[in-house]
């Protein structure tokens, strides 16, 4: 696409399924530990479960395969315990480009889990294993969700519900994040918001934002530009209801920069509504949006 300079590039290792490329990092530098290979084995294993995981019975073509980054950030590490945060960033294609346009980017601050070296990871969608194969599976599913609403209105709904039981199954454990009450930016909120019709707006963006805006955006960047812009609109019924939704700031948390990047090249096009649009509904993204002209 060429008036868009945002690319998030994202190398993956081999892909043995056929729904998801994925790539996983481990982030050791803020552990006080002079044996590396611990992490190293961790690093390749999840990136080995994440990948070769047949995670739906999809055969997705390669131009609507989700790609999925996740970067464990460690802050402890002790005997088999592991602590940290979990950055996940969810993209995919858009139509006719080599351009993929971000559809999820969310920080888990709570990611505690036991792990010892070279020890095998099994997903079974039935049983609770382990909270790091819960962790994994339900943002894999999260990705999945995501990608096919930005193809589908509501497409995503089968992957979402598969995260919901991947939830409810790891709520028999003691870990942090998969309750209600262990805040109010979590796992549990996180599915809970997607899956309810109080926020039926946000899924209907993805689907407008992308289909009706990203898609066409190479075949006529006006009405591709205008597609993102209607979109945008329909935010305005979830902000009046929840103006302090999770689902607003992870949208948000995705798409500013691709936002004004699209809107700040190319074509020009009339921008005042959208721009009083986005700084009622994400005043928190405002100095961002002042560069829109």
């Amino acid at each position: 696409m060429r008036y868009l300079n945002l690319l998030f590039l994202l190398t993956s290792s081999l892909v043995f399924g056929q729904s998801i490329e994925g790539r996983f990092v481990v982030n050791a530098e803020f552990v006080n530990q002079t044996n590396q290979q611990i992490f190293e084995t961790l690093e390749r294993s999840l990136n080995e479960f994440l990948n070769a995981n047949a995670w739906t019975d999809e055969d997705l073509p390669a131009q609507e395969r989700v790609r999925c980054s996740m970067i464990l950030n460690l802050t402890a590490y002790s005997g088999s315990r592991f602590e940290g945060t979990l950055q996940v960033q969810v993209e995919r294609p858009v139509f006719g480009t080599n351009y993929y346009t971000p559809l999820f980017n969310f920080l888990d601050k709570d990611i505690v889990f036991g792990y010892q070296e070279y020890q095998p990871l099994f997903f079974n969608p039935a049983t609770y294993e382990s909270n790091l194969i819960s962790l994994i599976s339900f943002y894999v599913y999260i990705a999945l969700g995501m990608e096919a609403d930005s193809f589908g209105l509501r497409a995503g709904t089968q992957h979402f519900k598969a995260a919901q039981q991947v939830m409810i199954l790891a709520q028999q454990n003691t870990m942090k994040g998969w309750n209600q009450r262990d805040g109010n930016r979590n796992r549990f909120w996180l599915i809970d918001t997607l899956l309810s019709n109080t926020f039926r707006e946000y899924r209907q963006v993805q689907y407008n934002y992308h289909r009706n805006g990203m898609d066409l955006m190479e075949q006529n960047t006006l009405q591709g530009k205008q597609g993102v812009m209607d979109a945008l609109e329909l935010f305005h019924p979830l902000y009046n209801r929840r103006p302090n939704a999770l689902l607003l700031q992870t949208f948000f948390d995705a798409k500013s920069d691709e936002i004004v990047d699209l809107f700040t090249a190319g074509p020009d096009i009339e921008l005042s509504r959208t721009q009083a649009t986005l700084n009622r509904i994400a005043p928190f993204f405002g100095p961002k949006w002042k560069r829109l002209k």
